[in-house]
């Protein structure tokens, strides 16, 4: 059985199977995407939030990717040739590979087409909220009592 400290962490292995360049390039956009919204209205912060909330990340792009590719290869060995289910087998072992380690051969071409982790997507989403002033208006530690307090984070976070 594989040891749990032998895997990467979850939150930063696409990360650390993507290369410095394009994580760089990957945190450079998010921080000129937020040096342009700073100084907007409520209403275009609450649109960008809206955008970010609805992004694609890297996982759900690689299985859309793994689903079509596995149902073509599944299609065409069944009706053309019996050498195109090769295919699902390949893209099985990759979502393997990717759930073991974090890396796929798709993964690079992906994360250089600008397809970012969740974790890339909910730190630019917070940093927009924050932005927005969400975060500003919670009741301070010793002030409130606990359950308004975590209420109050609660509702900032779900927005």
């Amino acid at each position: 059985m594989i040891g749990h400290k032998e895997l990467p962490d979850t939150s930063a292995r696409v990360a650390q199977n993507t290369s410095e360049e394009i994580n760089r390039t990957i945190r450079t956009q998010t921080d000129a995407d937020l040096l342009r919204l700073e100084g907007c209205n409520k209403a275009e912060l609450s649109e960008r939030v809206e955008e970010l909330s609805r992004e694609w990340d890297v996982e759900r792009v690689l299985q859309l990717n793994a689903g079509v590719i596995a149902g073509a290869g599944l299609l065409l060995g069944s009706r053309v040739d019996r050498r195109f289910l090769l295919l699902p087998a390949a893209v099985f072992s990759f979502l393997l590979q990717h759930a073991l380690q974090g890396g796929c051969p798709p993964l690079p071409l992906f994360r250089r087409f600008g397809v970012r982790t969740a974790q890339e997507i909910e730190r630019h989403r917070y940093a927009v909220k924050a932005l927005r002033g969400d975060f500003e208006g919670l009741p301070q530690a010793g002030r409130a009592s606990h359950v308004r307090r975590v209420r109050a984070v609660l509702n900032a976070v779900d927005t």
